[in-house]
Parts: structure tokens; C-alpha cells; sequence
């Protein structure tokens, strides 16, 4: 996907929300999925992730909210539910726009 604006396109993840069978909730799996995800997405060179998901998980990661970079759906959606990971420190600075998903997304 992309973070676009009228300079520049940038490269960002999205990350499609987490979800565990409730048989095995609070086991871990949960989380070992999130940090397998994250570290896989850093190691291939990629900047940041986007989710759009529950306000009380993804903060745990190190979500927070698009908007404080000027990150914006390109959807109506409420602000604390569409969030952002810088994978390394500052990536995202300078970087703001309406993210593009790939048509798939949208099927």
C-alpha cells in the first residue's frame, strides 16, 4: 500500500486485524503472531504498518493514531480505530497523505 499525497508516494504495510480462535485465547499465540509480523515487515526493509483495528490491542505494539502524523483513510472512519507503527524511529516524519490500498481490499 502507499501513503499518498501531491509529492509523493510513499511504501507502507497493512496489516489485516489479529484474530485467534477464542479456544485458544490467552495463550500467547495473539501476541507471538503480532511480534513474528512486525519483525518480519522490519527485516524486509519496510517503514511503517497500518491497521485499522480494535483501540485497546494495538496500542500494546506501539500502534498510535495516523492522524498525528496527517495519515487519513481513504474511507469515513473514526480516529482512534485507524493507527499507525513507525518500524524504525522517525520514519514517518515528513510523511503524511490518504493511504492507498491495493483494489484488492476493496473486493
Amino acid at each position: 500500500m502507499k501513503i499518498s499525497n501531491e509529492k509523493e508516494k510513499i511504501d507502507s504495510l497493512a496489516l489485516a486485524p489479529v484474530s485467534v480462535s477464542p479456544v485458544y485465547h490467552n495463550q500467547g499465540i495473539g501476541k507471538l503472531l503480532m511480534r513474528e509480523a512486525l519483525e518480519r515487515a522490519k527485516d524486509l526493509g519496510y517503514s511503517s504498518v497500518i491497521v485499522l483495528g480494535h483501540p485497546h490491542y494495538y496500542p500494546k505494539y506501539g500502534f498510535k493514531s495516523a492522524s498525528l502524523w496527517g495519515i487519513k483513510a481513504p474511507f469515513e472512519v473514526t480516529d482512534d480505530v485507524f493507527m499507525v507503527l513507525e518500524l524504525h524511529e522517525g520514519a514517518l516524519n515528513h510523511v503524511s497523505g490518504v493511504v492507498e490500498y491495493p483494489s484488492v481490499f476493496f473486493e
